[in-house]
């Protein structure tokens, strides 16, 4: 949505496409390898259509192996850089004038797998008294919010 037809083209997959859990994804995220400070996220939209977003990562934004810092989507707690700021260049005019989202999000883009329990994070989890059902549908919102501020 958020790139051109020729930044389309040479986006580098994730090798393991094949392979991911998809019945556990909110939406398809990976950082590209040939480009690291590049990455994306592939959504269904409420209507059933996908949408891409292509994103950046803020250089100078990392934080201190020391410092906590939580996902804007997925609300985990991470260390050691494992939440990077992340800009999206929003759509249409907005986006022609330079206008972009910037969002903190987990650096590996595995918001889902953190939210449901299947992947977890070096710094510890703090205890939370939602369910796996809630806490999914809490980063649906989140990414729905997210994802409405780009295309707006």
């Amino acid at each position: 949505m958020n790139c051109s037809k020729g930044e389309a083209k040479r986006l580098g997959l994730p090798a393991d496409l094949a392979e991911q859990p998809w019945q556990d994804l909110d939406f398809l995220g990976w950082r590209d390898p040939g480009a690291p400070d590049r990455g994306y996220m592939v959504a269904e939209r409420e209507d059933g259509g996908l949408v891409g977003i292509a994103l950046r990562a803020v250089k100078g934004a990392a934080r201190g192996f020391a410092s906590r810092s939580m996902c804007s989507l997925c609300l985990t707690v991470r260390t050691g850089g494992g939440v990077a700021l992340m800009s999206a260049r929003r759509t249409g005019e907005a986006g022609r004038l330079g206008n972009t989202v910037g969002q903190y999000l987990c650096s590996d883009l595995a918001c889902s797998l953190y939210t449901r329990g299947r992947k977890e994070t070096a710094g510890g989890d703090f205890e939370e008294t939602l369910t796996v059902e809630e806490r999914v549908a809490r980063t649906r919102d989140n990414l729905a919010g997210f994802i409405a501020k780009v295309v707006a």
